[in-house]
């Protein structure tokens, strides 16, 4: 068989594949192997910047936390919790984590430190708690850390489960407040927009677990007290902005329709209600994308880019980027190896003004993005052989 006659036949099999409901199939593009690096590349506003691989051989790392001895702690989504310091990865993971259920787009997900971690030694974490008759709920959990063991660990909100795959993410993030806010995946049916359920909603609670009784629907017949706000789909990324302490989320949508949203507590965020996004197999999930009484997303991807991380960078080693967020990208059109960092521009009165794809040239998925204590980004790759990186000025 020609070249040309096998590149066709395999043409004519994906299109047959994906025309007869193979969606199991992956289509994507082929992704080389993270070389070693550094990698340097022209930006549009910055100038260059290098790419440096920190340390790999982290297997779907998910989020990123930096102690204050300056090392980091890192969950891997098959359920282990990782130390990087120094830049070496420690190979013992940490132990006394409560179990967690791999599968699906589960696991062992966020992890955030007490703000007065220095004193208490509180870790925060979400993972996917498993539940009876294979059903699964991203859960909120606490620990102590002590050396290299989590103690005193325990479950803060175990919300409502569900079989099947859908909607296990959770996020955690500490307030200016002092609050924990706690997110939960609702892509099940309506469950986003019941006001009785947990799942889909962001959620306040104070640092062990309780309900401050100033939550915006505390006391309202029907309502869940925990609730902050509903109508989310899946947020995979959950933030404070540094400058105004607001909460920023963004959420994946299903086939198009990814968002940045600002939370405002009481709001509905309109899933599955409204959404720019399309249902896979192709009809728009609603007519209008908006509607009144339902928040407007601040940014919204079409086709989606499969959100996930995000940091508002506010530091003095990339000047030319203050006040712009990061965002992470899995994967852009349902499209594997196409991953890669976004950086979005806004004015004076946070309307976006302009966007930027970077590092498109790895095709890795990038699940985190976070700015650390020295000014520098560090990203992580969602890859079995995972990487953490660092982006820096080239000179």
């Amino acid at each position: 068989m020609t070249t040309g006659s096998f590149l066709r036949a395999t043409a004519f099999m994906l299109v047959s594949a994906v025309a007869i409901g193979h969606a199991q199939q992956e289509i994507g593009v082929p992704v080389p192997p993270l070389g070693n690096g550094p990698f340097v590349f022209d930006t549009a506003e910055q100038g260059k910047i290098r790419v440096t691989v920190v340390t790999r051989g982290l297997s779907h790392p998910w989020s990123i936390a930096f102690l204050p001895d300056g090392s980091m702690l890192i969950p891997e989504r098959a359920g282990r919790l990782r130390i990087v310091k120094n830049g070496v990865l420690d190979p013992t993971p940490i132990a006394g984590l409560l179990p967690v259920r791999t599968d699906g787009n589960g696991g062992l997900m966020d992890v955030a430190l007490h703000p007065r971690f220095a004193e208490n030694r509180l870790v925060y974490w979400t993972y996917t708690k498993p539940v009876e008759n294979g059903k699964g709920t991203p859960s909120l959990a606490r620990g102590r850390l002590d050396a290299h063991t989590l103690t005193d660990v325990k479950d803060l909100v175990v919300p409502d489960a569900y079989e099947g795959n859908g909607g296990l993410n959770g996020r955690v993030a500490f307030g200016r407040d002092g609050m924990v806010y706690f997110s939960t995946g609702g892509n099940i049916a309506k469950v986003a927009q019941d006001p009785a359920s947990l799942r889909g909603k962001i959620l306040r609670l104070r640092d062990d677990g309780s309900v401050p009784p100033d939550n915006p629907f505390a006391g309202r017949t029907g309502y869940r007290p925990e609730i902050y706000t509903l109508g989310h789909r899946n947020t995979l990324a959950l933030i404070v902005h540094p400058e105004t302490g607001v909460l920023w989320n963004n959420e994946n949508g299903p086939n198009g329709g990814d968002e940045i949203n600002i939370i405002v507590p009481g709001r509905n965020y309109g899933w599955p209600i409204v959404s720019f996004g399309r249902e896979y197999p192709g009809p728009r999930i609603s007519e209008h994308p908006t509607r009144e009484g339902m928040e407007s997303p601040l940014v919204a991807w079409l086709p989606q880019i499969a959100a996930a991380g995000m940091t508002i960078y506010t530091g003095d080693r990339f000047p030319r980027w203050k006040g712009n967020v990061f965002v992470g990208s899995m994967r852009v059109g349902g499209i594997a190896g196409t991953g890669h960092l976004e950086r979005i521009v806004f004015n004076a009165k946070t309307e976006e003004i302009r966007r930027e794809s970077m590092l498109n040239d790895l095709r890795q998925r990038i699940r985190e993005v976070r700015q650390g204590p020295d000014g520098l980004l560090y990203l992580l790759t969602d890859e079995d052989d995972g990487a953490l990186l660092r982006i820096e000025p080239a000179s």
